[in-house]
């Protein structure tokens, strides 16, 4: 495996003939809905569309026959009812402007498709993608990541303070390595606002994931909100060397909208730091006794399951219990840069098997951790996987 601390880290907080009457201009195409074409606020009519401008004077044929207007040599406009008929400057220099227009949407549109996916959501996109996002009883299996549907997108999300119009603002963060720290930190919103509602999302607001830059000291942690919006837990950072916090959540706007994010922030315990190998891909792993194993092959771009089995220490079937509303939450991280992914299982029977639906969004290694409960106790299992 290569050395951890080769490892860049992430950015912190992409017609000519006709007569030109009336019903013969061309009116202004409106693109504003199927093109993504923004509309002023204050629209007044279809002459305003689109920012095109109108003629300031436009005349009309006085005492003229109805056969229309003619150019002459001179530039000025008579009609005469029988001779020859052509457009005006002003229809000429509208038609030129209309398909100006045009031709920049059409163009914008077709770069747009060709460049992939944006560079970074925005709220109102991040909202329509995900919808209403509280998890009420009986919910389905389902992943926590940032592709609102776009099956080009990576699925892994963790990787900046910012995304979906909010910002991860930590304050203080100093930590000495193997003592009790404190963490405080708040969301804010795209006005720079904190934030002070959060959907309610297997049974907690916040969902607090902590780990070292080598995939080791997995901690799954709930912090609470003070009424300004600023979250705090006590913290122990066992190791020295940089950490990775990821707030995973739902934020509440003023309209209601809902926005699942999952920001990352890094924590830094001063000390010698000696970066440990990654385990070699397993199938099965030993916590406090308990024996977890699981069968699946993930797949890049393809919802795989994965059933993970339960046997307690004297090898029978763990009576698994609800925690956080489901029978266990499944966390994989991406070695190198620690893209996040997190997989909440279906509704079922109390039994010793959990099944959660995967995607890999690409090839390489993963830590899967792995969170059950039994006797009141929760422990976490630990898997090294790989993906081609």
């Amino acid at each position: 495996m290569a050395d951890q601390r080769s490892v860049t880290r992430p950015a912190g907080p992409a017609g000519g003939g006709g007569p030109a009457t009336d019903q013969d201009t061309p009116e202004p195409v409106d693109r504003g809905t199927d093109m993504g074409v923004a509309h002023p606020a204050d629209r007044q009519g279809r002459d305003g569309d689109a920012g095109i401008a109108q003629p300031a004077d436009r005349q009309e044929p006085g005492g003229v026959e109805p056969g229309g207007w003619t150019l002459s040599a001179d530039g000025t406009a008579a009609g005469d009812g029988a001779s020859t008929v052509g457009p005006d400057r002003a229809t000429l220099r509208l038609a030129l402007v209309v398909g100006g227009l045009v031709l920049a949407v059409l163009l914008g549109f077709g770069l747009g498709r060709a460049n992939g996916r944006p560079t970074e959501r925005t709220a109102a996109t991040a909202a329509t993608a995900a919808g209403d996002h509280t998890h009420a009883p009986g919910t389905g299996a389902h992943q926590h990541d940032g592709t609102g549907g776009d099956p080009s997108g990576d699925a892994a999300t963790g990787l900046s303070v910012s995304s979906g119009g909010y910002t991860l603002v930590p304050s203080g963060g100093e930590f000495t390595a193997g003592r009790v720290g404190e963490l405080r930190f708040q969301i804010r919103d795209a006005q720079r606002r904190p934030v002070t509602r959060f959907a309610i999302v297997h049974d907690k607001p916040m969902h607090l994931v902590v780990v070292r830059r080598d995939l080791t000291g997995f901690q799954h942690l709930h912090p609470t909100m003070a009424a300004d919006g600023t979250w705090s837990i006590p913290l122990t950072l066992p190791q020295p060397g940089v950490w990775r916090a990821y707030t995973d959540f739902t934020a509440v706007a003023d309209d209601g909208r809902q926005t699942p994010a999952t920001l990352g922030v890094d924590l830094v315990a001063p000390g010698e730091y000696a970066p440990r190998p990654l385990p070699a891909p397993a199938t099965r792993a030993t916590v406090d006794g308990f024996t977890v194993g699981y069968e699946g092959t993930p797949q890049v771009g393809a919802a795989v399951p994965l059933r993970f089995t339960v046997r307690d220490p004297a090898g029978r079937p763990a009576a698994l219990e609800r925690y956080l509303g489901a029978y266990g939450h499944l966390v994989a991280l991406r070695d190198g840069d620690l893209g996040y992914l997190h997989v909440h299982p279906g509704p079922g029977p109390a039994t010793d098997t959990v099944t959660f639906w995967l995607t890999a969004p690409g090839p390489g290694s993963y830590r899967m951790y792995l969170d059950f409960q039994v006797a009141g106790v929760v422990r976490t299992a630990e898997f090294t996987l790989t993906v081609r």
